[in-house]
């Protein structure tokens, strides 16, 4: 897989955890563990992207 593929994979993932996100939490009845441990995922793929996109401008 190339890092341009790579990098658009992880788009999608990020933006399909920023959906599941905003559902869980218009959803009165989720729990702080799940919605914390959404974000982190988020995060981990966010630093992920920044990270593989620094490293193409090199």
């Amino acid at each position: 897989m190339t890092v341009q593929a790579h990098i658009a994979s992880l788009e999608k993932k990020h933006e399909g955890l920023e959906d599941e996100l905003q559902s869980v939490l218009a959803s009165p009845s989720t729990d702080d563990q799940a919605i914390a441990h959404l974000k982190r995922r988020k995060l981990r793929i966010k630093d992920e992207l920044e990270r593989l996109k620094g490293s193409t401008r090199h």
